[in-house]
């Protein structure tokens, strides 16, 4: 018997990260299952993130655990956080996702001098544009998705595409 999956009512569970020294906001969709049971960003071990921003910020190690990776994004003067807030979804499946509503990006954008705000993927961008552009009135540049479901992308080319990207916003 084949077991059809089921929407879930998904809320967003913890915080963006961010100082008043964050140059750059990094927008997912919406954190993943696996993310969820890790409570924190970018938690399926086969979720490219950390190791393309490892490679980006020339660091040796690439963190592991979650005070590791708040220290990294930190350090590196890079915000992280999500377009969703809440919204129905089946699994971790982008394409599913209906019902959104919005994170409030203001108070980061209020807070730090983001240089540039860039999705990761296309589905963070296309939902960026719809509900939070209109707001912020601050464009997103488009970066290719480095969750596993992109396969088409190998790590060494989002390496690449990242880094051409947001090298000098870092920078600045």
């Amino acid at each position: 018997m084949i077991m059809q999956a089921e929407y879930q009512h998904i809320k967003h569970e913890f915080e963006p990260v961010y100082d008043e020294q964050s140059r750059i906001l990094i927008l997912g969709t919406l954190p993943s299952v696996k993310s969820r049971e890790n409570m924190f960003y970018y938690g399926h071990p086969q979720n490219r993130f950390w190791r393309v921003l490892s490679m980006i910020c020339e660091e040796e190690c690439v963190p592991s655990s979650i005070a590791e990776k708040k220290d990294f994004l930190l350090r590196n003067h890079i915000a992280v956080w999500d377009v969703i807030e809440e919204c129905d979804i089946i699994g971790s499946s982008d394409s599913s996702i209906k019902n959104v509503v919005p994170a409030d990006i203001g108070h980061v954008l209020n807070s730090a001098p983001i240089r540039g705000i860039y999705a990761n993927g296309s589905t963070a961008c296309k939902l960026y544009r719809k509900y939070i552009y209109p707001k912020t009135n601050r464009d997103i540049i488009q970066l290719p998705s480095t969750s596993p479901a992109n396969a088409a992308c190998g790590l060494e080319k989002l390496g690449e595409i990242w880094k051409a990207n947001i090298k000098n916003a870092l920078r600045q």
